[in-house]
């Protein structure tokens, strides 16, 4: 059977593309500073001051923006989500019109972590009375002792998600012939027409 014929199709709006590399560069800021210093945290806080808002905007984006950045549009659920992954090892590009299933667990997944990651560096204490979050004059030091140790655990199992994010691009590019990264760029992408009606609200 011939494939279906490849149409230039409008996938990812300038909201969500800005989002992206915003929140590519400021966590890249943010965890650089943190490993590396300076010892005085000043710009590694603006720059989680910077990642609060952008994580913030692209929560808020996925409720009231365009249907493929929308939360409704891309969360599937577990029957979905296994189907989509015992399809990862085939050939076969995936096609989908905006966040597979599988990389929305993703999505929603490194969303989580980042807020976990911003809320704990606002309340951590390290007692040095100079790198102290500036809400943790408002919660117990117990808490802020809580927070200071999981910042840093925290900010490596981000790294991870990174790398894993990096390395199924790598996937995509190699076993399925799909570029995923020309699409969050240039916001199209080429796919069939019954992809994009199959994933319509």
């Amino acid at each position: 059977m011939m494939s279906e014929p490849l149409k230039k199709t409008y996938v990812w709006d300038p909201v969500v593309r800005v989002l992206h590399w915003s929140l590519v560069i400021a966590f890249a800021t943010s965890w650089a500073l943190g490993k590396f210093g300076p010892n005085i945290m000043t710009l590694h806080f603006y720059s989680g001051y910077t990642l609060a808002g952008l994580v913030t905007l692209r929560v808020i984006w996925g409720f009231v923006g365009y249907r493929t950045a929308r939360f409704a549009h891309f969360v599937k659920g577990p029957k979905q989500i296994v189907a989509y992954a015992r399809t990862l090892p085939t050939q076969s590009p995936s096609h989908s019109y905006g966040h597979n299933a599988v990389g929305a667990v993703f999505v929603v997944g490194v969303l989580i972590v980042l807020a976990l990651q911003i809320t704990s560096g606002l309340l951590a204490d390290p007692e040095d009375y100079i790198n102290t979050g500036p809400l943790a004059q408002y919660v117990s030091i117990e808490v802020a002792r809580k927070a200071l140790s999981l910042h840093e655990p925290l900010s490596a199992v981000l790294l991870i998600m990174v790398l894993g994010h990096i390395g199924a691009i790598f996937w995509y590019k190699k076993r399925k012939g799909e570029n995923l990264i020309k699409p969050m760029i240039t916001g199209y992408a080429n796919l069939p027409d019954n992809a994009v009606k199959s994933n319509k609200n």
